[in-house]
């Protein structure tokens, strides 16, 4: 199981990409972190999710 902001999914071997395909998540808008780390951007399609990895998803928002 992955973790991915404080809700599990059965998502282990698939890629962060693939995830982020299936979400409304603005892949521009975001930034993500596994495991403590910043993943960039560049890596999304080659990082492939483990069981047990924490992922954090962080969207910005624009406001003035």
């Amino acid at each position: 199981m992955i973790k991915i902001n404080g809700k599990e999914f059965d998502i282990a071997d698939k890629t962060l990409a693939y995830y982020l395909a299936d979400t409304n998540y603005d892949p521009k808008r975001i930034a993500v972190e596994r495991n403590g780390d910043i993943v960039p951007k560049s890596q999304y399609g080659e990082t492939v999710l483990k069981d047990g990895d924490i992922i954090e998803i962080v969207s910005f928002v624009g406001g003035g």
